[in-house]
């Protein structure tokens, strides 16, 4: 049996995030201390932006320098260029890598690009992550069906990096990003669930009663490929940070804070 995965409970977003940021800027510094990079896996949206805006303040405020920091995103539409608002590229830039001295050639996306060549690509982006040393901390936010990346219901646990369909909950979730449904890109290309938990340490951040269902089916839920979320379960640096409306149907008695 599975011991049950941790998780931490929180106030807010912004109080969880502070936790979340001063873990990677102590994993930056020590690697920084030792002459080496600290290797982040990166996700967007809503979720993820308290967490962002903290790590900026700590650059600005506190002097961490992310001089030593290669990142990969995990993921992206795919037919939208880099430049396009609605990009996960665009959102990373707007929100964070404008504001902190990440040097370019450490920053890591996956293309939107949808040609011949996708396959080719996110093969190469597996490598390029090995050859990185692997991803020290992942940040993952959770979707209403229990993706985690755009890695849908159904997907192994042993999946790459790849393209994929979007299940229509994600495509009707991003409507607001997109103005209507016809808008929403019906595919993508992503880190595979089995790339994710290669991180040596994960964080995944949900927020809001409308993730309390989902959450407890990833914490408390048998580990299936109908929850990928779910499948942290099995990775033994995996912790998951709520707000107070995200934890709220947890059985507070049988996981620890």
């Amino acid at each position: 049996m599975l011991p049950p995965i941790q998780y931490r409970v929180f106030e807010s977003p912004d109080s969880a995030c502070v936790q979340v940021a001063a873990e990677i800027a102590q994993l930056i510094r020590e690697r920084a201390t030792l002459g080496r990079s600290a290797v982040l896996g990166l996700a967007t949206g809503k979720t993820t932006r308290p967490l962002y805006q903290e790590l900026v303040y700590l650059h600005r405020e506190e002097g961490l320098s992310f001089q030593n920091v290669v990142t990969f995103n995990l993921d992206e539409y795919l037919g939208l260029r880099d430049t396009d608002p609605r990009s996960m590229r665009f959102f990373m830039q707007r929100e964070f890598f404008d504001h902190v001295d990440i040097p370019a050639a450490n920053i890591h996306f996956l293309s939107g690009v949808a040609d011949a060549c996708v396959a080719a690509r996110c093969a190469g982006y597996e490598k390029e992550i090995v050859q990185a040393g692997g991803i020290d901390y992942q940040i993952l936010g959770i979707g209403r069906n229990g993706h985690i990346g755009f890695n849908e219901p159904g997907t192994p646990i042993s999946s790459r990096t790849r393209k994929v369909d979007l299940h229509e909950m994600t495509r009707t979730d991003a409507i607001s990003a997109f103005g209507e449904i016809e808008n929403v890109p019906t595919q993508a290309v992503t880190m595979g669930c089995g790339t994710i938990l290669k991180a040596r340490k994960i964080a995944l951040l949900a927020w809001g009663s409308k993730k309390n269902r989902i959450v407890r089916r990833a914490v408390e839920g048998p580990v299936s490929p109908k929850t990928c979320a779910s499948y942290l379960q099995t990775h033994p640096a995996a912790r998951i940070y709520l707000d107070v409306p995200a934890s709220l149907i947890l059985d507070q008695k049988s996981h620890g804070r």
